[in-house]
C-alpha cells in the first residue's frame, strides 16, 4: 500500500498525486507496488531486494539521482512469533521527494504519519531522517518497557505453576530482546556514519537533534543488554527449579518403591512351597499382613526422618560456624 503525504499547516495530509516535497510511504508492499516504485521513481531494483530482506543490516548509499539509507524498525504484531521484532525499513531521498519502503506497518512511522512529531517539515529532508530515526528509537525504548512488564507479569505466573507456556513466553521474549539488539547496534553503527560522512549536510541545530537521537539509541541499548542480562538469569533460575523439583520427585518415588519392596519381599518368603514357619495357625495371614504394614510404615518413617536429621545437623554447623566467626 502505498499513500502520499503533504504538508499541511500544523499536520501531515494525504494526497493523491505527488507534488514538490512530498513524502512517499509505502508499507506492506507486495510484487504490484516494488514494480511502481522501481519503474516510476528510478529506484534500483537491488535496493528493493535489499529492503525486502528481514536480515538486511542499516547501512547508507548514495546514487545519482538519490541517497538511500537502510535503518531497522521496531514492529510489533500479536500473530506473530515473536510478537516483538524488526525490519529493514528504506529511506530514499530524492530532490523533491521522500520515499519510505517497509513490509510491514510500524509504530515508528504511524507517529510520522500522525504528525506526533513537532516541527516535521518535509521540505527539509535531512531533519525527517534525523526524527525518523530518533522516532525509531523511541519506539525500540518503548517496546522494552513492554517486554520487561510482561516477563515480569509471567514470572509471576510461573511462581504459582510452573507450564511450559509460561516458559516458551519468556523464551520468545529473549528472542525478541536479540532482535532488539542487534538491530539498534546496527543503527548505532549507521548514526556514527552520519556524523562523521558527507552524505547528508546537517546544519547547526540538525547536529543537536543528530546527537540527541545518539544518546536514545545508545539508551536503547544499555536498557536492551540490561533487560536481557535480567531475562536470562531469570531462565537459568527457573531451570535449577525445575531441576530441583524434578529431583524432590524422584526422591518420594524411591522412597514409594522401597517401601513397596518390603511387603512384597515378605509375601515372597511366604508364597514358597516349602514348610515355613506359622503355617499351622489360623491367623498367620493377618499377622504377616500386619506384620508387613507395620515395617513398610517404619521404613516411611525412618527414611523421611533420616533427611530431616541431616538438613538439621548442616543447620547446626552453620550456625556454630556462624558464632565462632563472630566471636573472632
Amino acid at each position: 500500500m502505498i499513500t502520499i503525504y503533504v504538508q499541511g499547516k500544523r499536520v501531515l495530509i494525504e494526497a493523491k498525486e505527488v507534488s514538490k516535497d512530498c513524502w512517499i510511504d509505502a508499507r506492506n508492499v507486495n510484487e504490484k507496488d516494488l514494480d511502481l516504485l522501481e519503474r516510476e521513481y528510478g529506484i534500483a531494483s537491488e535496493l528493493l531486494i535489499d529492503i525486502m530482506d528481514a536480515d538486511e543490516q542499516a547501512r547508507a548509499e548514495k546514487e545519482d539521482e538519490y541517497t538511500a539509507f537502510i535503518v531497522r524498525i521496531p514492529v510489533y504484531d500479536a500473530e506473530a512469533d515473536p510478537m516483538f521484532f524488526t525490519l529493514p525499513l528504506g529511506i530514499v531521498l530524492f530532490g523533491d521527494k521522500i520515499i519510505t519502503i517497509c513490509q510491514k506497518s510500524s509504530e515508528a512511522l504511524d507517529d510520522i504519519a500522525r504528525s506526533k512529531v513537532r516541527g516535521l517539515n518535509l521540505a527539509n529532508k535531512s531533519a525527517f531522517v534525523l526524527n525518523l530515526l530518533g522516532r525509531s528509537a523511541f519506539t525500540f525504548l518503548r517496546f522494552l518497557k513492554d517486554i520487561n512488564r510482561r516477563s515480569t507479569r509471567i514470572e509471576l505466573d510461573l511462581q504459582k505453576s510452573i507450564k511450559n507456556n509460561e516458559l516458551i513466553q519468556l523464551l520468545s521474549l529473549q528472542k525478541s530482546l536479540v532482535y532488539f539488539t542487534t538491530s539498534i547496534k546496527t543503527n548505532e553503527l549507521l548514526l556514527e556514519k552520519l556524523q562523521k560522512s558527507s552524505l547528508i549536510r546537517f546544519k547547526e541545530d540538525e547536529k543537536d537533534l543528530l546527537e540527541d537521537v545518539v544518546t536514545e539509541n545508545k539508551q536503547a541499548i544499555e536498557m536492551a543488554n540490561i533487560y536481557s542480562a535480567t531475562l536470562s538469569g531469570t531462565m537459568d533460575a527457573f531451570a535449577s527449579v525445575i531441576s530441583n523439583n524434578l529431583s524432590i520427585v524422584m526422591k518420594r518415588l524411591t522412597i514409594v518403591s522401597i517401601v513397596l519392596m518390603i511387603p512384597t519381599l515378605i509375601y515372597s518368603f511366604f508364597g514358597m512351597n516349602v514348610s515355613l514357619p506359622f503355617s499351622e495357625f489360623s491367623l498367620a495371614f493377618v499377622g504377616i499382613t500386619g506384620a508387613s504394614v507395620l515395617i513398610s510404615v517404619l521404613g516411611a518413617i525412618f527414611l523421611n526422618i533420616k533427611p530431616s536429621r541431616e538438613r538439621g545437623t548442616l543447620s547446626q554447623k552453620k550456625r556454630k560456624s556462624g558464632g565462632l566467626t563472630r566471636k573472632h
